[in-house]
């Protein structure tokens, strides 16, 4: 074999091992941006959501659909809308930053919110949609954001969130309400285990 054969491949086996450490930096900045503005996958790691979400419930949560946050910044992406009253959402537990939660949201920023006799009155008036409506929510007597008999007005740019297992669920009724800004996304569909695969209502 010649030197300048030998060469040629040396430079060929050089030019193979750049393309793919190339391949997998691009794929590794697609990945990071797929998760930080697109779509994150997520693990339920309590029963606060039951029956809807159960414990070990891998999710994925649609990020760029009320906006994705611009990392070390307080901006956002241009959302394509507004929260909707029964999603459910994923967002920065407002008590500690490191943690994010997931609930239902109830009541929408300037409404009033009551729950009385396990049921949600929005502005005075019992809720009817379903997705709120079909289950039972407990008041929290020692809160000042669940009593019986209180109407709470949700602040602007914020929300008023319950846990679908309204009896074992740390949410709105203990801490109070969650600020826009913490809002992560929209949870989407359950994609593991395979057996309980499905879009999340």
């Amino acid at each position: 074999m010649s030197i300048k054969a030998s060469r040629y491949q040396g430079v060929r086996k050089k030019s193979a091992v750049r393309e793919w450490v190339e391949s997998l930096i691009i794929a590794f900045i697609l990945a990071l941006f797929i998760r930080q503005f697109i779509i994150q996958a997520f693990k339920i790691p309590t029963g606060s959501m039951r029956t809807t979400l159960l414990e070990g419930d891998r999710i994925l949560v649609n990020k760029f659909i009320y906006g994705a946050k611009i990392p070390f910044t307080d901006l956002s992406l241009p959302a394509l809308r507004k929260p909707k009253r029964g999603e459910v959402i994923v967002f920065i537990y407002p008590q500690d930053p490191k943690k994010d939660f997931i609930k239902r949201l109830i009541a929408l920023p300037g409404e009033t919110v009551e729950i009385k006799n396990g049921s949600i009155y929005i502005n005075g008036v019992p809720n009817k949609e379903p997705l709120v409506s079909n289950r039972y929510y407990y008041n929290r007597p020692e809160s000042e954001y669940g009593q019986e008999g209180q109407a709470i007005k949700v602040l602007e740019d914020s929300y008023y969130v319950l846990g679908d297992n309204s009896s074992s669920s740390q949410d709105s009724r203990y801490w109070g309400f969650v600020p826009k800004k913490n809002v992560l996304g929209k949870a989407m569909l359950i994609y593991w285990p395979i057996n309980r695969m499905r879009i999340i209502k």
